[in-house]
Parts: structure tokens; sequence; C-alpha cells
């Protein structure tokens, strides 16, 4: 009967300490997702839609993770299948992706710029926003990580949209669907 009482006692201490490493504690928040790109027509849809089939292929790979903690907030980026040696920009955006590559709406801003569209780089910067820019490798893949001491609020963040450059601007390449967590 004790060694009953000692599995359960063991077990419900694996549960909480796991809940709080997949995101459900109150201290540690995670989400990591992952999707193939394809198009906004296609007949089975995917989170992750390419809007441009030369730098983003359909098939492309992309994984985001998010770890939110004491510390801030770190996202990471992975991708794979993209266009060899072409730099992206790369950025977490307000809003899910749609067939309009502008449905994803502008980026998100830890302190939000009063005139939208942002073009002031007082707001429009890596400190002030998450910016996951990379430049793929021969094989095509390739990856970024941003870290911040303040995490997502509410509803506010929730896709990485690939660019066609780096840094601020460009056209809108491809978009992933990200459930980020404040």
């Amino acid at each position: 009967m004790v060694a009953g009482m000692w599995a359960g006692a063991v077990a419900a201490a694996v549960l909480t300490a796991g809940g709080g490493a997949t995101g459900d504690g109150a201290d540690c928040r995670e989400v990591r997702e992952r999707a193939r790109f394809a198009p906004p027509t296609a007949f089975v849809p995917s989170p992750a839609v390419t809007y441009d089939m030369r730098l983003v292929p359909a098939g492309a790979w992309i994984e985001v993770a998010q770890h939110t903690g004491e510390g801030g907030t770190t996202v990471t980026m992975r991708v794979k299948g993209l266009k060899p040696g072409h730099a992206y920009g790369a950025h977490v955006h307000r809003k899910p992706c749609g067939a309009d590559p502008e449905a994803a709406g502008g980026h998100y801003q830890h302190r939000v710029d009063p005139v939208q569209p942002s073009r002031n780089p007082a707001y429009l910067n890596p400190r002030n926003e998450v910016w996951l820019d990379f430049t793929a490798r021969a094989d095509g893949s390739g990856s970024a990580r941003a870290h911040h001491r303040w995490g997502f609020r509410q509803g506010e963040a929730a896709s990485v949209v690939l660019h066609r450059e780096q840094g601020g601007a460009g056209d809108r390449l491809g978009c992933f669907t990200v459930p980020f967590k404040p």
C-alpha cells in the first residue's frame, strides 16, 4: 500500500513538473509548431502559406518555438527547402495568415507605434519587434533566434512572416500561423 501511495505521489509530481515544461505552468510558457508551406489555394490547407513559390516553395518546412519565462521571451525559427543563398527577413506579426499576404497585419511591437503602418525607426527595430532575419544555407535550410526581456500581449502575436529582404520591411513571401502565448 505504501508503494502504491509512493507511486501516486511520484506520478503527481511528474505531471505537475511536466505541466510547467509544456507551457501550462504559471512561470513558463512554451509553444512549438511546425508545418509545410502550401499555396493559399491548396486542397489541403496548411498553417504555413506560400505567396512566392520561387523563394518559398510548396513543401518547404518551418518550425517556430517560443519560450517565455522569468528572463523574457525567446523565439526560434528553423526552415528547410528555401532558395539557397537568399537573405530573408522574418518577423512576428499581429494576425494569423490568410490567402491575402496582408492578412497577417503589421509587425508585433512591444511599444506600439501610434502611427500605423509603422515606419518610425524608434518603433520599427529589432529591440521593439521580433526579427528573425536569416540567409538560407546551400541546402536551403536556415535558422534564427531572438530574445527579449518582455513577453507578448494576449492575442496580439499570431504569425511569422517571411519577407523578401532583411530589415524592417519587404514583400511578403510566406506566412506561418503560430499560437503565441502571453
